[in-house]
Order: structure tokens, then C-alpha cells, then sequence
């Protein structure tokens, strides 16, 4: 209690104030973190009606508002943990809103890939359900073949009994060998849902088990700072308001993009075009027309190994990328679109022939935080602290 005391007098002292319920940033940390870091968050969410959490606790006995931290790796992977089963065995999981299957390495699976990850064994699990109906998903990149299984699956404080999940067995190519994470977790619509699947979200709105049918994302370029907040939207982690857009087809997270303009000219979609928000991609992506006139008006050339590169000394001078969506502008500035790599600086942006959706994946999401509403079927943009 005396370090609580001593925080909150810093606060007052530095004359920050809780505005509209965003807290503070004091020396780049805000006082959520602080409070975190010395195992005062949970006793000070407790006693004071703070943040958008607590208020949505008096709901009902069971609903809960979630925080499950997310490590950054590289800019190009964001994964939080999770467990499965009884006792409990941890996975890391990227929280793709791509998708909508939750599936793990299991003991099955023989894959070099699942050597290398941590593997789900059922006969550990006192809760553990089996069926008889095998699981084969595609991604962009890498894909899986498995069986389907029910047990209790956990993240953060809510625990969700029987769920629908997918033990892999077959992890082929080289894609999940080099993934930092060991499996997924898919936060789209359940009509993407490989086999009908029910997807987590949807079990945890279905028992109630949020405190509101939503959840939000935070993407930082730090190692440690991303969030995915399940039931609620926290305004610490953005400025302005949020800017709502509908959802179009119920099965992504799916929307119309108005056009994407550099200096005033459209570049892209000028006749509007779909696009989804997808955490569990790392770049933009594009039709490859729409994203051949993006790189040349950046000025990036494309290497042997197809990557398109920036020259990392001009980037004061490139221009920005504006996004128009439902009536408002989202700019990506030259430090938004580029990542570092091995001293080298790469456009964010990628085309893809064979996709006609645009893809507004981590490259934009670390500049807005990202509300996803299954209440209203809406998304919720605002620019991201």
C-alpha cells in the first residue's frame, strides 16, 4: 500500500491527471504498468472505480475483462500465453484475427516443427475430450493437418471449458519451424472456422464469460508493452476518439476502404475496396497492382530475394501513406511503413496476385489501436500512444 501511495503522489505531484479515464504516462510508463511491475494493479483495480476494467466487473459473477500480455518479436510476431487442459500445459499462441481455429502441436505429430515447440499430450489432461474429426488448415504461409479435441483452454483469468481445439499432427514446410510461437489462435468469425470449429471468442460470449462481446488490441514496437484486452477498450492506450467503421462480410474482420492516396492522389482503391484487419499478419498487403504504385511513389526497389528496400537515409524526405476508411484519414508515415532488418530498411508494404483483399496487418495496427466488436459487427480505430 505505501508504494501505491507513493506512485499516486507522483502523479499528483507531475500534475497528471485521469482524463476521460486514460491514465497517465509518467517517464514513457503509464501508471497500469507501474502499478503492475510491483504487484499493486490488482489490489488498486479492486478498491477504485479506475479503468474501464472494474466497471465492467459488476456485470455479472462470471463476466470478465482480460488482459493477456503480447512479447513483440522482431516487429514480425506478436504472442501471448494460454493453457490447456488439467493441470495446465502452456502454449504461446499468435491471437490471429485471420482466422478462427485454435489449434497446438501435440505428441502426434513427428514434424520437425513440433520437435522444436512445446506439445500437447492429452493423456496428461484429466479433462480431455477426443474425437474422430481430423483438421487441415492453409494459411498465407505454412499450414497444419490434426485432429480435433475438447479440453479447457485458459486465457489470462477466463477459463474456457470445453473447447474445441486441434491437436496437430502434421506441421509441413518450413514455416513453423522458425516460429517463435507454437501454435494459434484464430479471433475471426466462425464462419472461417475450418470445420465449423467453434472458435474461442465465441465460447467465451456464448458462457458469458466477457464483460462485453468485444475485445482490442495494442501493438507496440517495444518487446513487451502489446496487449490483447478481451471485453473491454481501454483508453490509456490511444488519443482522440475512436472512429467506427461496419463490418461488410462477417467472416474476416472485414471493411470498405474509401482509397489510399500519397500527396493527395490516389494511388489505390480509388473505386473502394475490401479490406480486413488481421493481426496475424505482419505487413500490408495488397493486390499487386495497388502495391507496385505504393513502392515506386515511396522510391522502393525490389531485391533479389523479392523484398522491396529503402534507402534507411531518405526516409525524412519519403512521402505518407494515407488511408481513407469510412470517411477518415489514417496516415502511415516512412517510420510506420519501414522495418529495420540487419541494418537494412524494408517496405512494409507486399503485393499479393492471388488475394484481392487488402491486408491491414501489424505494419498498421502499431499505429491504431484496433477495437474488435462482435456486439455491433464494427471495428473501432484510433490513433494508437
Amino acid at each position: 500500500m505505501r508504494y501505491l501511495l507513493v506512485l499516486l503522489a507522483i502523479v499528483a505531484l507531475s500534475e497528471c491527471v485521469v482524463n476521460y479515464g486514460r491514465v497517465p504516462l509518467i517517464k514513457g510508463k503509464t501508471l497500469r504498468r507501474l502499478l503492475k511491475e510491483r504487484g499493486l494493479l490488482g489490489d488498486f483495480l479492486k478498491k477504485h472505480e479506475y479503468s474501464p476494467s472494474s466497471k465492467y466487473r459488476r456485470l455479472g459473477k462470471y463476466a470478465e475483462v482480460a488482459d493477456e500480455p503480447l512479447t513483440n518479436y522482431l516487429d514480425a510476431e506478436y504472442y501471448g500465453k494460454i493453457n490447456i487442459g488439467t493441470p495446465a500445459q502452456e502454449f504461446t499462441v499468435v491471437f490471429d484475427t485471420g482466422s478462427s481455429n485454435l489449434w497446438v502441436p501435440s505428441v502426434y505429430c513427428k514434424s520437425i516443427a513440433c520437435y522444436l515447440h512445446n506439445r500437447f499430450n492429452p493423456s496428461k489432461s484429466s479433462t480431455f475430450q477426443s474425437t474422430d474429426e481430423s483438421l487441415s488448415i492453409e494459411y498465407g504461409s505454412g499450414s497444419m493437418e490434426g485432429v480435433l479435441g475438447y479440453d479447457t483452454v485458459t486465457v489470462s483469468d477466463i477459463v474456457d471449458s470445453d473447447q474445441v481445439f486441434g491437436l496437430s499432427t502434421r506441421e509441413p514446410g518450413l514455416t513453423f519451424i522458425f516460429s517463435e510461437f507454437d501454435g494459434i489462435l484464430g479471433m475471426g468469425y466462425p464462419s472461417i472456422s475450418v470445420d465449423k470449429a467453434t472458435p474461442v471468442f465465441d465460447n467465451m460470449m456464448s458462457k458469458h464469460l466477457v464483460a462485453q462481446d468485444l475485445f482490442s488490441v495494442y501493438l507496440s514496437n517495444n518487446k513487451e508493452d502489446s496487449v490483447l484486452i478481451l471485453g473491454a477498450i481501454d483508453s490509456s492506450y490511444y488519443t482522440g476518439s475512436l472512429h467506427w467503421v461496419p463490418v461488410t462480410v462477417e467472416g474476416y474482420w472485414q471493411f470498405t476502404v474509401d482509397s489510399i492516396t500519397i500527396n493527395d492522389e490516389v494511388v489505390a482503391c480509388q473505386d473502394g475496396c475490401q479490406a480486413i484487419l488481421d493481426t496475424g499478419t505482419s505487413l500490408l498487403v495488397g493486390p499487386s497492382q495497388g502495391i507496385d504504385k505504393i513502392q515506386s511513389a515511396i522510391g522502393a526497389t525490389e531485391t533479389l530475394l523479392g523484398e522491396y528496400e529503402i534507402n534507411c537515409n531518405k526516409l525524412s524526405s519519403m512521402p505518407t501513406v494515407v488511408i481513407h476508411i469510412n470517411g477518415r484519414e489514417f496516415p502511415l508515415t516512412p517510420s510506420a511503413y519501414t522495418l529495420e532488418e540487419d541494418e537494412a530498411c524494408i517496405s512494409g508494404f507486399e503485393g499479393d496476385s492471388s488475394f484481392d483483399l487488402w491486408i491491414l496487418g501489424d505494419v498498421f495496427i502499431r499505429q491504431y489501436y484496433s477495437v474488435f466488436d462482435r456486439a455491433n459487427n464494427r471495428v473501432g480505430l484510433a490513433t494508437a500512444v
